[in-house]
């Protein structure tokens, strides 16, 4: 770290300037600074995980009498099973697994091919589909619900595991607006090309733009991932019955209006944090890798 100056000149040159160097103690203090936030961050983090694997080991009244942090005097494994067969933690999975593959995939094909229409052909009617785009983004969902809520019911789609799926594909908005983002790293002479060698539109999608389009999918579906299956509102409201219960609504029983089961909560979201934790360990690499894709132009 330098602190630069410059010499009375109205040209701006390199030769112009001289460096000094910062003061030790700044230097110092600065990465003492740095170093404290980090581990505040994640302090943050580790903290709460650390409470609810604790927490999971406990018996009821201890964890009511303890503190947090206090280690359990016998380990309650029971805890696990009673979350895994009574909190019905299988079927939750199941049905999160369901939607997580219908409504990745209907997101994938509607905001790629929107995407592709928005970007590619310019004209009126394009820019006013993303200023509505945009105007949508800016609502917020809460203040739509009473609607959404009556068309879901009048289309007989309450309590079916279609309702979140069509509300997840069709809300995806951030999304397309991600694929747009990505297109506009793809040359449109790619596109040319193909027309002029005999392709029809469709098969330019499908052949060309698709293929392209993989690192933005990957990192759309790393979002979506994440926000459906932390998703409790959506399921909780039009999926009320036992037998469609997800993974963030299987452990909901357990809450009751006067006290509720907190050892068996954690030990099912313990439960529950592990196949995204597999799935993130065998994937990391190439989550990191297509993150950041596209972000530089060359």
């Amino acid at each position: 770290m330098a602190v630069i100056s410059k010499k009375k000149d109205e040209h701006f040159d390199l030769r112009d300037y001289h460096f000094t160097e910062t003061p030790k103690a700044v230097r110092v203090l600065f990465r003492v600074l740095s170093y404290g936030f980090l581990i505040l961050c994640c302090l943050a983090v580790i903290l709460p995980l650390l409470v609810v694997l604790i927490g999971a080991f406990k018996t009821h009244d201890e964890y009511i009498t303890t503190n947090v942090f206090t280690l359990p005097a016998v380990p309650q494994f029971q805890n696990f099973v009673t979350a895994f067969f009574n909190g019905n933690v299988m079927k939750g999975l199941l049905n999160t697994a369901i939607i997580l593959v219908i409504s990745c995939f209907g997101t994938i094909i509607t905001g790629t091919m929107t995407a592709f229409v928005l970007q590619r052909f310019r004209m009126l009617f394009t820019r006013a589909v993303k200023a509505v785009f945009m105007f949508a983004a800016l609502l917020p969902n809460i203040a739509m619900q009473v609607t959404v809520f009556q068309i879901v019911s009048k289309l007989g789609l309450y309590n079916t595991i279609w309702a979140p799926c069509i509300l997840y594909i069709g809300t995806d908005i951030v999304s397309i607006y991600i694929f747009i983002q990505f297109l506009d790293n793809i040359s449109v002479s790619l596109d040319e090309s193909a027309i002029l060698d005999g392709a029809s539109y469709p098969r330019v999608y499908w052949s060309i733009i698709l293929p392209m389009l993989r690192p933005a999918i990957a990192t759309v579906l790393v979002i979506k991932f994440v926000s459906i299956y932390n998703d409790f509102y959506t399921a909780n409201l039009y999926m009320p019955s036992d037998d469609l219960a997800v993974v963030s609504t299987a452990l909901y029983k357990f809450i009751g209006p006067y006290s509720a089961q907190w050892e068996v909560i954690f030990a099912g979201i313990i439960i529950c944090i592990i196949p995204s934790l597999v799935i993130f360990l065998f994937l990391q690499k190439f989550i990191y890798s297509n993150l950041v894709a596209g972000s530089v132009k060359e």
